[in-house]
């Protein structure tokens, strides 16, 4: 069975940790259908995207999403919070 997910490296460590952790789960022998979406304080200092809303509508259809570390000192504290990672979470409904 493939699982579908979202793959967001993020910032900093983020992408090399997410990129460390999708080797074990193949080594695992886990089969992914991964989409990846350029999100964090890095895509926010480029064009000043935090999450739009139509990521969290394909987020929807996915089987789960693997996030990285997010957010960057060049960014407002609190901005990528609010605007990506607790957005996510009340819009999918996510409180564990």
């Amino acid at each position: 069975m493939t699982h579908r997910i979202g793959i967001i490296g993020g910032d900093g460590i983020g992408p090399e940790v997410i990129a460390e952790g999708l080797k074990v789960i193949e080594a695992a022998g886990i089969v992914l259908d991964t989409v990846e979406y350029d999100l964090g304080g890095a895509r926010y200092g480029r064009d000043g995207t935090v999450l739009p809303d139509e990521i969290i509508d394909e987020w929807r259809g996915l089987d789960a999403l693997y996030l990285g570390a997010v957010g960057t000192p060049e960014v407002p504290p609190g901005l990528i919070e609010r605007g990506l990672l607790l957005k996510m979470r009340f819009e999918l409904d996510l409180y564990v």
